[in-house]
């Protein structure tokens, strides 16, 4: 009688512990589940197991996956490790970037590999400056049409970068430029985060500096955020990306007068900033 009770539809509801418990387990066997199919096995709806999903990123848990979640990565941060993740999204990112920056521009780049791909395309540029903190990127930047100015501060090997107060410094004597920065995750109460608090302090220094800043994110990037705020969203004045954002980040980013540049549809949304 008891194992008919435990296994009939009048079982008390779980609670958010035992929910969660069992999500963990249905991971580690399947490796990558849909929020639909979760919800079917725990016996929750599909809101609740998003909640206990978003909840579970935050805290390192698992990662959110489009319409459900897997296991995460070791969380290693290098250069090279980034670099490999979600790299044809990155590579469509970066060409959109760089047809927004026009011959002569000034340009602050970000590290992050993201912005990384648009250095093919900056090359074929006339008469730009580029200002930037990644060793890699300086290196790839060996058109003679392009200027670099490097920052200089403390190297990070495994980034190939270079942050600190010796970077901070050279960058507040700087005014007038377009930013173009990445960002390891997004919220729409925090802002754009960073995964390490010496970037987001650098990029959030390169953006307030800057006349305008073009936000660059692969879709991933706005299921969950990380734990150093770089900047606030009143700072953005477009955000590309590989696809369509889901709907309320469409209507969020609408109502902020923010551009979502994607490739299928080159300005999704826009509106003439007041």
């Amino acid at each position: 009688m008891l194992n008919n009770f435990r296994n009939s539809g009048s079982a008390p509801r779980s609670s958010t512990r035992q929910r969660r418990d069992r999500i963990l387990a249905e991971l580690y066997q399947q490796k990558e589940i849909t929020a639909s199919k979760l919800a079917e096995v725990i016996g929750a709806s599909q809101a609740t197991v998003r909640r206990d999903l978003h909840a579970m990123a935050i805290a390192g848990q698992l990662e959110l996956v489009y319409g459900g979640a897997t296991l995460p990565r070791k969380s290693d941060f290098s250069f090279r490790s980034k670099a490999q993740r979600n790299v044809e999204a990155k590579r469509i990112i970066g060409r959109l970037a760089a047809e927004r920056i026009q011959d002569g521009d000034q340009v602050f780049v970000d590290s992050g590999t993201t912005c990384f791909e648009t250095t093919p395309y900056l090359n074929r540029k006339r008469d730009l400056w580029v200002i930037a903190n990644s060793a890699r990127l300086a290196l790839e930047l060996d058109s003679p049409n392009v200027n670099v100015i490097m920052l200089g501060g403390q190297y990070r090997p495994d980034r190939m970068d270079t942050i600190g107060p010796l970077a901070t410094a050279a960058l507040e004597r700087l005014r007038g430029y377009l930013a173009v920065i990445g960002a390891d995750g997004l919220s729409m109460e925090f802002g754009l985060t960073a995964s390490d608090i010496e970037s987001a302090h650098l990029f959030g220094l390169a953006v307030r500096n800057a006349r305008a800043t073009l936000l660059l994110v692969d879709h991933s990037k706005f299921l969950a955020p990380s734990l150093c705020r770089i900047v606030e969203w009143d700072r953005i004045s477009q955000v590309i990306t590989d696809r369509p954002p889901p709907g309320e980040w469409a209507e969020f980013l609408h109502q902020r007068n923010i551009e979502i540049i994607t490739p299928s549809q080159d300005v999704v949304l826009s509106e003439t900033k007041a």
